[in-house]
């Protein structure tokens, strides 16, 4: 079954930059009215004109997503605007690289309150929402790929992704027979400031992301792409590389291959520190 997604509104935080300013361009694409939200208000606002412009409808809200009640605010404002609302994207987020031994309790904290209670803040509050209007819809969290696999100096990131991979899969099944469908996203690196923020907040000694290769890199609009085709035809999980879900796979199936893989970009890295 297709859902029609002309005049269906959608909310998404994160939307001021990355893989959540290009959703918002490519649902507008699609008909949907747009509830951009981030705490940059004069970037929401610049991808607000440009949509408007294009013919869509779209509005921007302040939110910090570590906020409930702002995260509310979004999704009251969304209906206010727009009448009842149709999907959310908990797309808010950031990166760290740093070992374990050297990352604070305040960081990781930090970014489970943004990466994992961020998207939770969201969801929540939707899905009262779809609920009461009794007519379905679609919840939307922005996972990862490592979500499905330790990565050494990841280990916060890629727990809070893993988080967000569990709640979104438990979630889905206890939506059975609701006509609410929830899915995560799962992509790879994407070419977004993202990568920037990640080397600010990790003190500027970035080891592997610094050395991530082209191949493992995509821009943020297929991304936004996939997200565009999964609101029309609703799955579970959206991957936009078929190689690396598979590779995954086969690490999570083989992990003592997998930590010896690891382990020979891990020892070139300390001979060159040495």
């Amino acid at each position: 079954m297709t859902t029609e997604l002309h005049g269906k509104p959608i909310a998404i935080t994160g939307a001021s930059s990355g893989i959540g300013r290009a959703t918002a361009f490519a649902c507008a694409k699609a008909g949907m009215p747009v509830a951009l939200a981030a705490r940059r208000l004069d970037k929401l606002e610049s991808v607000v004109n440009q949509i408007r412009a294009d013919g869509g409808s779209a509005i921007a809200v302040r939110v910090d997503v570590t906020i409930q009640s702002a995260c509310k605010h979004l999704i009251d404002r969304t209906i206010e605007e727009f009448g009842p609302i149709h999907a959310v994207f908990a797309n808010a987020g950031y990166g760290l690289e740093k070992s374990v031994e050297t990352t604070s309790d305040e960081e990781i904290r930090e970014i489970f309150e943004t990466n994992l209670w961020g998207s939770l803040n969201v969801l929540r509050p939707a899905l009262a929402a779809l609920r009461a209007q009794g007519a379905g819809g679609h919840l939307l969290m922005c996972s990862s790929s490592l979500s499905k696999i330790g990565v050494p100096y990841f280990a916060a990131y890629s727990a809070t992704k893993a988080a967000q991979d569990h709640f979104g899969r438990a979630l889905r099944l206890e939506l059975t027979g609701t006509n609410i469908a929830v899915s995560t996203i799962h992509p790879i690196g994407t070419k977004t400031e993202l990568w920037e923020v990640l080397e600010k907040r990790s003190g500027g000694n970035t080891l592997f992301s610094s050395r991530t290769p082209a191949s493992f890199m995509q821009p943020a609009e297929k991304v936004a792409n996939a997200i565009v085709t999964c609101l029309r035809k609703p799955r579970g999980e959206v991957w936009t590389s078929l190689p690396t879900r598979v590779v995954l796979g086969l690490a999570t199936i083989f992990p003592g291959t997998t930590d010896a893989i690891f382990r020979i970009p891990m020892r070139k890295m300390l001979a060159k520190q040495k």
